[in-house]
């Protein structure tokens, strides 16, 4: 083989490696920072992975709602009214849209009794939500049509 072949097939395999091992980075990168979704029926089936950070969703059961005594820990049971229930735990300012009734998703992990330990609530609204200090201004122009 020619000399200028041989750096040519060099440079092509130094490519080819690099470009393998950028991707294999890449993608383990995006492993590690994937937070898929679990509806409460997948929860209690045992389809969620315990340990793992997940997001999982559903309605908050009314009467579930529990506060501790320090007044920032809430304890309450997501359900999607299929009698598919979890409870879950979290220690924080719940988002003032909380409320039994409503649906709500979670970011936290799973443990071994499969309870949901939350570290971020966040509060589903309907398409009609209107912040409050909007809703003031919202009737008044209304009122004036």
């Amino acid at each position: 083989m020619k000399p200028v072949r041989k750096q040519r097939l060099a440079v092509v395999l130094f490519v080819l490696v690099g470009a393998g091992a950028t991707a294999g980075l890449v993608m383990s990168a995006m492993q590690e920072n994937i937070n898929l979704f679990y509806e409460p029926a997948k929860v209690v089936n045992g389809e969620a992975p315990l340990g793992t950070v997940i997001r999982a969703g559903g309605m908050v059961v009314d009467g579930s709602v529990v506060h501790d005594d320090t007044g920032l820990g809430v304890r309450f049971t997501l359900t999607d009214y299929a009698g598919h229930d979890f409870d879950v735990v979290y220690n924080g300012i719940l988002p003032s849209l909380f409320r039994e009734g409503q649906g709500i998703l979670v970011t936290g992990r799973l443990d071994d009794d499969r309870v949901f330990a939350a570290a971020e609530v966040l509060a589903k609204h309907d398409e009609n939500y209107m912040p409050p200090e909007l809703e003031g201004i919202a009737g008044h122009q209304s009122a004036t049509e």
